[in-house]
């Protein structure tokens, strides 16, 4: 219980970064969502359930152009297809023991810099660490677009992109120290740094969505790199150690 308690308290305090970002682009995010027609109370649920600036942008649009819910959902699908590659990365940080109930809910409150935060944590993932993340993450993007779409037009926009930066600032913080760690690590960030580069400046993807792009660079680039790089089994790492001992 105790273990589980400071689990979920350590995931609330790195999710703080997170939520005070997430409330800076989710206000911004809230004057399309105005436009779309949503009342703060429906802009909180849209966000409380969907956790991504892309996916809730393309599911404005797509209200505003009027279109059906089954298109509202494939939309919303493609855009963030990326999610289901974390879930099944982050799942292997899970003992193998972890309920379904602790996969599903995990599952559900993923996002790029949960992700990133859960997927840095050395050794096996305890559930309450993603809760407690979640618990003040995904508040704050709700509220954010909530607010968003009340006074989305007082704060000007120089103040919401700046406010934004915390995002990118955490990541630097995730990736930095593991890319100093292992220089395979490094090599794979910038390896995908390249890759993102060069594929947004031909035209042959421009029509490719910006989550499909996403996940298709990350199981090229993760492939290539688990294929040169394999990270060793513990039994592998022992018997190398034990050159001695036979199987």
């Amino acid at each position: 219980m105790n273990q589980n308690r400071n689990a979920f308290w350590n995931g609330v305090r790195d999710g703080i970064p997170i939520a005070l970002g997430y409330f800076a682009v989710a206000f911004s995010l809230g004057i399309v969502a105005k436009k779309a027609g949503l009342n703060p109370v429906q802009g909180f649920l849209s966000s409380f359930l969907n956790h991504a600036s892309a996916g809730e942008y393309a599911e404005f649009t797509v209200i505003m152009a009027d279109a059906p819910y089954f298109e509202m959902a494939f939309v919303i699908l493609i855009t963030n297809m990326r999610y289901l590659l974390m879930s099944c990365a982050l799942s292997q940080k899970f003992h193998p023991g972890t309920s379904i109930v602790h996969r599903f809910f995990t599952g559900f409150g993923i996002t790029d810099e949960i992700f990133g935060i859960s997927i840095a944590r050395a050794g096996v993932l305890n559930p309450y660490y993603n809760y407690g993340a979640m618990a003040i993450a995904l508040p704050g993007w709700s509220m954010g677009t909530a607010l968003g779409i009340v006074a989305g037009n007082v704060l000007p926009a120089s103040a919401v992109s700046a406010l934004s930066v915390a995002l990118y600032g955490m990541f630097i913080a995730i990736i930095v120290p593991a890319s100093k760690n292992k220089k395979a690590v490094g090599g794979v960030v910038l390896a995908g740094f390249a890759a993102s580069f060069a594929v947004s400046e031909i035209s042959l993807f421009d029509r490719m969505s910006d989550s499909m792009k996403i996940s298709l660079l990350t199981v090229a680039i993760a492939g290539i790199a688990a294929a040169l790089f394999p990270v060793k089994d513990k039994d592998e790492e022992e018997t190398e150690e034990s050159p001695d001992i036979v199987k």
